[in-house]
C-alpha cells in the first residue's frame, strides 16, 4: 500500500470492516486471498466511496475473480453493509432464510442463504478473532479429518461436514470415453487413404500424385445422461448427486459432450435446463420448481418407460453413457421395470447403476426391483461417500461387469 500513498488510520474501522467482509466472503464460498484484501483496501483508498455504488464496484473488482461468485458477493455485500437494525433482526430470528417467510419482499434471493450463514457465524461468535488463521496441532496419534470425511456416509454427515464434502466434490474429475465418429482428420499414421485430399493436392501439380495422404477417424466426446431417484429413501444422496451433476455440467475440460439430467420419484422430470445456471443455488431453486415429487414415492419402471418413450431418441442417439442412481426399491410393477431397463441398456453405450445400499458389506439383492435391474446393467457401484464417487472413474473405464451381477444374483439362491 506504500505505492498508492495510502496509510490507513489506526482509529478508522474501515480496514477492519473490509477484512471482516473478506472473511465473510470466504465463509460463503468465495475464494479471497490476502493479496486481494490488500488490493481492495488500496482500491477503496484511491477511488473513494462517495457513493455506495463506487464502494461496491471497487470491492467487487478486487475480491471476485470468477463470474459464478458475483451473485454471492452481491448478497454478502447487501447484508454486511446494511444498517445495524437489519443485522439485529437477522440475529433475533436466527437465520430467517431457513424458516417460512411470509412477506413477499423477504423472499431469499440466490446465494443469499450462504451469505446469511457466513454473516451469522461471525455475528454469533463471542470470541475475538484470532491473530493467526492457521493453528499448529500435533496430529501424530489422530486421524486426519479429511481422510475420515472421504469414508463417511453422506447420511451420517453434519451440516458442516456436508458443506466440506461438497467442496471436495468440486475437485473431482471423471474421464469421458472417446468415441470414433464418421468424420475423418488428416494423420501421418492414419489407417485409410485420403483420396479427396490427394486429388486437391494433384491439381496444383498438373495432375501428378507426389505424396500419399492418410486419414483417421475423429474422436468425439461421449454424452452423459444421469437419471436420479429423488424419493424419500434417496433424498440425501440425491442432493449430493445434484451437486455432482452440476459440477460435471460446468467443469472446464471435463471431456464430456452434452450432459443431460433427469429426476424421478412418482414422475420423470427433465432438469437439464435447470442445470444451465452457473450458480448452484439458482440451479437447486429451479430444480425444486421443476421436480415437485422430491421425497415422494418411487416408481422406477414407469419413470424409465417415460424416458424411453419421450427422451431416449433425443439424448441417446450418439452412444451416450447413462448413470442410473437409485436404490432399486420399486413400489410398482417389477416386470415393467425389467423390460424398460433392458430397453434402456440396448439404447445406450453403457448403463452404470449407482446404488447407495452397497455401503453394507452384507448386501444381498433380495428386493425384486434390484433383481430386475441386475441382469441388464453393465456396472454396479456405490455412491454413499466421497471415496465411492471417486471410484466411479474406474466404472467409466472398466469393461462390463456382468460376472459381478451374476454373482450377486447367486447369493439369493444359495441356502
Amino acid at each position: 500500500m506504500t505505492d498508492t500513498g495510502f496509510v490507513p488510520n489506526a482509529e478508522s474501522r474501515l480496514v477492519d470492516n473490509i477484512l471482516h467482509f473478506s472473511r465473510a466472503l470466504r465463509k460463503a464460498g468465495v475464494p479471497v486471498g490476502t493479496s486481494q484484501v490488500i488490493s481492495a483496501v488500496s482500491a477503496v483508498a484511491e477511488a473513494g466511496f462517495t457513493t455506495r455504488a463506487d464502494f461496491f464496484f471497487a470491492l467487487r473488482a478486487t475480491l471476485v475473480s470468477r463470474p459464478e461468485h458475483l451473485e454471492t458477493f452481491s448478497q454478502v455485500f447487501a447484508m454486511f453493509w446494511r444498517d445495524p437494525e437489519f443485522l439485529e433482526k437477522m440475529m433475533r430470528s436466527a437465520l430467517p432464510l431457513l424458516q417460512t417467510i411470509e412477506q413477499a419482499e423477504q423472499t431469499p434471493k440466490p446465494a443469499q442463504r450462504r451469505a446469511a450463514e457466513a454473516l451469522w457465524e461471525r455475528e454469533n461468535s463471542s470470541e475475538p478473532p484470532s491473530e493467526r488463521e492457521l493453528l499448529e496441532v500435533d496430529a501424530k496419534l489422530s486421524w486426519s479429518s479429511s481422510e475420515l470425511l472421504q469414508h463417511q456416509d453422506f447420511e451420517q454427515m453434519s451440516g458442516t461436514e456436508m458443506a466440506e464434502a461438497l467442496q471436495v466434490l468440486k475437485s473431482f474429475r471423471f474421464p469421458a470415453p472417446k468415441l470414433k465418429s464418421r468424420r475423418f482428420s488428416a494423420s501421418l499414421l492414419g489407417s485409410r487413404l485420403d483420396a479427396p485430399a490427394m486429388l486437391r493436392r494433384s491439381l496444383r501439380r498438373g495432375g501428378e500424385f507426389d505424396k500419399l495422404l492418410l486419414k483417421k477417424p475423429k474422436a468425439r466426446p461421449a454424452n452423459l445422461v444421469v437419471i436420479c431417484d429423488i424419493s424419500g429413501s434417496m433424498a440425501t444422496y440425491a442432493r449430493v448427486m445434484m451437486h455432482f451433476l452440476h459440477m460435471l455440467s460446468w467443469a472446464q475440460g471435463s471431456g464430456w459432450g452434452h450432459v443431460h439430467g433427469f429426476t424421478f420419484g412418482t414422475r420423470l422430470t427433465n432438469i437439464t435446463r435447470a442445470l444451465r445456471h452457473r450458480d448452484i443455488d439458482l440451479s437447486l431453486a429451479a430444480l425444486g420448481k421443476d421436480a415437485p415429487d422430491w421425497r415422494g414415492g418411487t416408481r422406477i419402471g414407469e419413470a424409465l418407460y417415460r424416458f424411453n418413450r419421450d427422451w431416449s431418441r433425443r439424448v441417446l442417439g450418439q452412444g451416450a453413457v447413462v448413470l442410473l442412481i437409485t436404490d432399486g426399491l420399486e413400489r410398482g410393477d417389477t416386470s415393467q421395470l425389467g423390460q424398460e431397463a433392458a430397453r434402456l441398456a440396448r439404447s445406450c453405450r453403457r448403463l452404470i447403476w449407482l446404488n447407495p445400499l452397497l455401503r453394507y458389506e452384507s448386501f444381498v439383492p433380495k428386493a425384486k426391483g434390484i433383481r430386475a435391474l441386475l441382469p441388464v446393467v453393465d456396472a454396479l457401484h456405490s455412491c454413499h461417500s466421497l471415496n465411492a464417487i471417486s471410484d466411479m472413474a474406474t466404472a467409466l473405464e472398466s469393461p462390463n461387469e456382468k460376472l459381478k451381477m451374476l454373482d450377486l444374483l447367486r447369493k439369493t439362491s444359495e441356502p
